[in-house]
């Protein structure tokens, strides 16, 4: 049998203190790509989302269907900071680590005696991210910040949810994500610099700044204009028609995003004078005109079932889909030869499947090589391996509760 190929990410170590979903989502984005991820626990109960359950892949092994979504290809190692022995074998593996990841709120890794300042002493090519709601200074520094917070706080569910209704959250929980990606990216960049250089650094990756840099274009609307962004729903601010419609039989959407599709839009509806009123000739005049032109469109579109219309705006060139739910998304034969559900072994055999790696690398493939760790299940292995220790250190570090 044939070795699997290496990850562009092999022979990385990374120390990865962090919980929840943001850092973890960045540093299983590391261990896709072949690092080796220490996930550094607390003893009595981990990270906090293995108690997020039900659903369950494992309940008594403690893994939650959420811990499972961004915990696969780590070691678990469990360690109590709070002790001075605890300290003292983070700071070690600090030392034969590339990259160390933490989300405790700012001043907790220095009362632990682990910030980056006592760390790049005994390792200055150490690459280390702190992921935080509010980063590390300014008024909002000392405040938690999940997710929901963050997307209320940084303008995001202002220009969410219906026009008429409540400002309103997205359905995942994209904040920790694009901070996690962030994270993960300028990790990578902060890398390629240690490597050729031998100066690590500091990163400082907040929740709010990377939420707000992800408001692109709306954010950009308004420092142009001044003006205030609306909510949408499901229309465009600055395209039309780019939105969801009703048809006979349930929703789909519309993405035209140029002259010429809008003119092929009108011919598949039957109304092709449509595209030389000077109300519609125009992307700019159907902005301004959009409250005409959209309910034309609807009373069009109300008249056939959803697939039919995406089968025939997709033979124009149109953008159009159906709304999925998240099963049918899953389900799709389109994802499915994609290999994006993947699937891995708990122990005991039990079958998990899982989102994997949404990237496909033609020389060094990202791959979901483990299941998400039980709790400390790779505590005395990682002790052995990489401090030396024999199993009478092992087992009275367990004892006093260090473990």
């Amino acid at each position: 049998m044939s070795q699997p190929t290496p990850g562009a990410l092999a022979g990385i170590r990374v120390l990865d203190f962090t919980r929840v979903l943001a850092g973890p989502f960045c540093t299983m984005m590391l261990a896709d790509l072949g690092a080796d991820v220490i996930k550094i626990e607390d003893p009595a109960r981990g990270d906090d989302t293995r108690h997020w359950g039900p659903p369950w892949a494992d309940e008594e092994a403690g893994i939650s269907a959420y811990y499972a979504s961004v915990n696969r290809n780590k070691r678990s190692l469990t360690l109590n900071l709070k002790t001075p022995e605890g300290v003292d074998i983070a700071r070690k593996l600090a030392t034969q680590s590339q990259i160390l990841v933490e989300n405790f709120k700012p001043g907790q890794m220095a009362r632990f005696g682990l910030h980056y300042d006592a760390l790049a002493t005994l390792n200055p090519a150490l690459v280390y991210a702190s992921v935080t709601g509010f980063g590390q200074d300014g008024p909002y520094a000392g405040r938690p910040g999940y997710d929901f917070v963050i997307q209320g706080m940084s303008g995001l569910m202002s220009i969410t949810g219906p026009v008429d209704g409540p400002a309103s959250k997205v359905g995942v929980a994209l904040s920790d994500v694009i901070a996690g990606l962030f994270a993960a990216s300028s990790i990578l960049a902060a890398l390629r610099h240690a490597e050729q250089t031998g100066q690590g650094q500091h990163l400082d990756i907040a929740l709010m700044d990377t939420q707000v840099a992800a408001l692109v274009n709306v954010a950009s609307n308004y420092l142009v204009s001044g003006e205030v962004p609306a909510r949408y729903g499901n229309e465009h601010a600055n395209i039309v028609p780019y939105q969801s419609f009703q048809a006979a039989d349930g929703e789909f959407t519309v993405a035209v995003g140029n002259d010429r599709q809008f003119a092929a839009l009108c011919g598949v509806i039957g109304q092709p004078e449509l595209a030389s009123d000077p109300r519609f000739a125009t992307n700019p005049a159907r902005v301004q005109h959009r409250r005409t032109l959209i309910p034309l469109l609807q009373a069009a579109f109300s008249r056939r079932p959803t697939q039919e219309w995406v089968d025939m705006l997709l033979a124009e060139g149109i953008p159009a889909g159906p709304i999925n739910t998240v099963a049918a998304a899953l389900e799709d034969a389109h994802v499915r030869a994609r290999g994006l559900v993947r699937q891995v072994q708990l122990e005991g055999g039990t079958p998990l499947p899982l989102v994997g790696p949404p990237v496909r690398f033609s020389a060094t493939p990202a791959e979901v090589r483990t299941p998400p760790p039980r709790l400390g299940e790779h505590t005395d292995a990682i002790l052995r391996e990489h401090l030396g220790m024999d199993e009478a250190t092992i087992r009275a570090l367990r004892a006093q509760g260090v473990i």
